[in-house]
């Protein structure tokens, strides 16, 4: 005679369409964000040596990789910018001539159902690789913001529909969206880099970006890894700045953060599944040690769980490839 002092949880797993109908939290291709680094040059798709199927690519190749968006399924782009001249300033981020700004002009006037979020840096365009203004070796904060609002707002001019300044200095929010505000772009949303750790996963980042810092690190405006409550008090002020959207970075290993993030406060989250998460599985999946298809959906579908509105992901296209499968 069976025991039927115990729950029977097995119930709602007995089949692939029992545990569709039950299952908890969905990943579609509207989460997803694709980011993409545009160089500088003509015929351009050099694949980044850190990160399989991750490409540089030029403004003439650049139509044809955001139809390929659109096929797919993914609605949203993140534009990083690599230009050929860097200076102390990053003076190439806010030229109205940057990169990043005709990328955007090009997107809007050839592709314009997808979402363009500019990453709002100075980091890729200056020579010393920091994301703000040197001085006495350090990063000045108050002398960086107005750099990052002219950056800000050259972005918006150019087409940009969401500004996401990710340079982490004391402020950043107020002051771009007072730019954006007094510049006449009060409707675009900013997605701040609100939680972004002094993180060792992006090494392969600053590869496909061109920004290692010349000197020193970035543990002075970036997150420590070990701190939680930090985390708070910083996406607290980004939203009582101004913050249309919260990030999270990186995302796998920081789940705990976006998962009280979530709860804390009324904003979309966004995690941003970095560079080193991605390598990490291309390189295990590239010797045959993992299933890469399963893992891949298994840890995004983790960032969804963990409070995650939107995904920032290198794996955009192969997760919206199977996810249409």
């Amino acid at each position: 005679m069976q025991d039927s002092n115990f729950k029977r949880h097995r119930r709602l797993r007995n089949s692939t369409a029992m545990r569709a109908l039950v299952r908890e939290t969905q990943l579609s291709t509207d989460d997803l964000i694709y980011p993409i680094f545009v160089v500088e040059g003509d015929n351009i798709k050099k694949e980044v040596s850190s990160m399989p199927g991750v490409f540089q690519v030029s403004l003439d190749n650049l139509t044809s990789e955001m139809h390929e968006l659109v096929q797919l399924g993914i609605r949203s782009v993140l534009l990083f910018g690599v230009p050929k001249q860097k200076d102390e300033q990053g003076s190439q981020a806010y030229c109205e001539t940057g990169i990043v700004q005709q990328a955007l002009r090009k997107i809007k006037q050839e592709v314009p159902e997808l979402i363009t979020v500019a990453d709002t840096c100075l980091c890729e365009y200056t020579s010393h690789g920091h994301c703000g203004v040197i001085e006495d070796g350090d990063v000045n904060n108050d002398a960086s913001l107005q750099l990052m609002v002219e950056t800000a707002v050259s972005q918006a001019k150019a087409g940009a529909d969401i500004i996401a300044p990710s340079n982490m200095m004391d402020g950043f929010v107020a002051s771009i969206r007072k730019g954006l505000d007094e510049a006449g772009y009060s409707n675009i949303p900013i997605m701040s880099y609100a939680v972004k750790y002094a993180s060792s996963f992006y090494g392969p980042f600053r590869d496909a970006a061109e920004s290692t810092p010349q000197f020193g690190d970035r543990k002075t405006y970036q997150m420590d890894p070990a701190n939680r409550l930090e985390a708070l008090r910083e996406a607290e002020s980004d939203m009582e700045e101004g913050a249309d959207f919260l990030i999270v970075k990186p995302a796998l290993a920081y789940l705990d953060i976006m998962r009280e993030v979530k709860d804390r406060f009324n904003a979309p989250l966004v995690a941003y599944n970095v560079s080193g998460e991605y390598s990490m599985v291309k390189a295990a999946a590239q010797n045959g040690w993992i299933n890469e298809k399963e893992l891949v959906l298994e840890k995004l579908t983790s960032m969804k769980r963990a409070g995650a509105d939107l995904i920032v992901t290198y794996f955009a296209k192969d997760a919206a490839k199977w996810l249409n499968e």
